[in-house]
């Protein structure tokens, strides 16, 4: 078994590296373009920005949420980070719910505001829960979930994708982050990301 990456493990490739997609593939990397460009997977901030940051989170995690804001801050700090959030739904049903309904609410561009509004909840949720905090937040259940699942195909595709390049990374639970060139696996402090994409930038 693959021992686990530590928190500074170089995994993409680029000119400036020795590592190549082909070389982090017969390791049993995912292919850093994959995971970089999945045309499913919801950014924000800048979708051309100079540094990619990567979060694999779920609804339910406590330290997912606490450590929300810090990256809100980052983006607003920052214009030039591009932010790639993936669904890695690991506390049972009520996760996946949460992240069915967010990802239908993407289309009627309202994944910003379903998004932010569960990652403000505290603490393990209930489906119910999750319900009533999206209507808080103004989205429409109904309509995210016909969205969801008109197009449930995909989405379930994006996150089986979302979790074997989680594993496939060694990660053993969420927050777990991509910075750049570099695996966080756990919570990253406001230092540490800055630093981290200070890093990337000057790669």
């Amino acid at each position: 078994m693959r021992q686990p990456l530590t928190r500074r493990h170089l995994i993409a490739a680029g000119a400036a590296l020795a590592l190549t997609p082909a070389a982090l593939r017969a390791q049993g990397f995912p292919d850093p373009a994959e995971v970089l460009n999945d045309p499913d997977a919801p950014v924000q901030g800048n979708p051309a920005g100079d540094v990619t940051v990567i979060e694999y989170f779920d609804y339910q995690c406590p330290y997912c949420k606490a450590n929300h804001p810090l990256l809100m801050r980052e983006l607003a700090r920052d214009g030039g980070i591009r932010l790639i959030l993936k669904d890695w739904p690991v506390f049972g049903p009520p996760s996946l719910h949460a992240a069915q309904l967010v990802l239908g609410a993407q289309q009627q561009g309202q994944y910003p505001a379903a998004q932010a509004a569960l990652m403000a909840t505290k603490g393990r949720l209930t489906e119910a829960q999750i319900d009533r905090r999206l209507k808080e937040a103004g989205i429409d259940l109904a309509a995210a979930s016909a969205a969801y699942r008109a197009q449930q195909d995909r989405w379930a595709a994006l996150l089986a994708r979302n979790a074997a390049q989680a594993a496939g990374f060694g990660f053993f639970g969420t927050p777990s982050y991509v910075v750049g060139m570099t695996l966080f696996p756990g919570v990253i402090d406001q230092a540490t990301l800055r630093q981290a994409i200070k890093a990337a930038r000057t790669g």
